[in-house]
């Protein structure tokens, strides 16, 4: 099926990273009036004429979630609205994606909640990144496409390792196929954490399982919040007998007081992406690195406008 011309929109949450989107296609983000009212209700108008138009709708639904998860309803219907063709909602960070399950009776699974609000709101597809869980993919009865950022992430990698023997590290039992993407990439052993959990951001214990000694670690997950799992979870790595560790995750949540954990930890280093933009302190933090994943999502953007395969991107790269 052929689209009109395409349109990026984009929330408050990540502009820079919008932008940097847009260029990557040699366009640029579409203008429009988005403020509060005195009350706090968000109120959007769109200041170009985007009638017959596909339409890619740029927001993470990062801190705070419930502000820009708003703004991004919102948004969304003024653009189903304003007439647009099609609406693809671009979520580099797809926030409550942690809560894809019921834990404990009488809870919510507020990921199919925000899968169910997004369809209604006028979404006809979406694309993310490296969601928490696979199956909420299966949350959505519209299209999903759910990038993986080791591709763009593995460069930055390799450079820490610079060519020392190297083992990957999953930080828990349901990181491990994200880890053995990186394993095979790195042509790396993999070990595994097992971990025990007592309540949400607290560990009881943990221990190493693979071996790990002579090596430096490369530590995979998704996010990282209050950086408490990944901390001590770094400690445990170098006394099972690592000679150096680091981690690579695509969202960088860091919650207080994950960037002072961070510093004082015994990582050499933490990779992350730009789909959540760094605060100052976190720009400050010497251990930090990022890496833009805004080309990626715009070549991922320029395939679904044009009807092109968005799997091939990631032929080779190991997921």
């Amino acid at each position: 099926m052929q689209y009109g011309p395409f349109e990026i929109l984009a929330g408050n949450s990540n502009p820079e990273f919008a932008r940097k989107l847009a260029a990557s296609l040699d366009a640029e983000v579409g203008r429009l009036t988005l403020k509060r009212f005195a009350d706090g209700e968000v109120f959007v108008e769109i200041n170009t004429n985007i009638r017959g138009r596909d339409v890619f709708i740029v927001q993470s639904t990062c801190p705070p979630v419930n502000e820009y998860l708003m703004e991004l309803l919102v948004l969304m219907d003024a653009v189903k609205r304003a007439s647009a063709d099609r609406v693809t909602v671009v979520l580099p960070y797809f926030g409550y994606a942690r809560q894809d399950r019921k834990v404990s009776p009488r809870t919510p699974i507020s990921a199919k909640l925000v899968a169910d609000l997004l369809r209604v709101a006028g979404a006809h597809r979406i694309l993310s990144l490296d969601l928490h869980a696979g199956q909420i993919q299966g949350f959505f009865d519209i299209p999903v496409d759910n990038l993986y950022a080791s591709p763009a992430l593995m460069p930055e990698v390799q450079r820490a390792v610079a060519g020392r023997p190297a083992v990957v590290v999953s930080p828990d039992a349901g990181g491990v196929l994200r880890a053995r993407a990186y394993a095979k990439m790195l042509d790396a052993p993999l070990a595994v954490i097992d971990k025990r959990r007592d309540r949400p951001n607290e560990i009881a214990g943990m221990q190493v399982i693979g071996d790990v000694s002579g090596r430096v670690a490369v530590m995979v997950d998704d996010l990282v919040d209050t950086a408490g799992t990944l901390t001590r979870a770094a400690e445990a790595v170098m006394d099972a007998g690592a000679s150096a560790v680091f981690a690579v995750a695509t969202h960088g949540v860091l919650s207080a007081p994950a960037i002072q954990r961070i510093q004082d930890s015994v990582l050499e280093c933490l990779i992350m992406s730009d789909s959540i933009p760094l605060t100052e302190e976190g720009e400050a933090c010497s251990k930090i690195r990022v890496v833009t994943l805004a080309p990626l999502l715009g070549e991922a953007v320029r395939r679904i406008h044009t009807g092109d395969s968005v799997s091939s991107l990631f032929d080779a790269s190991g997921d």
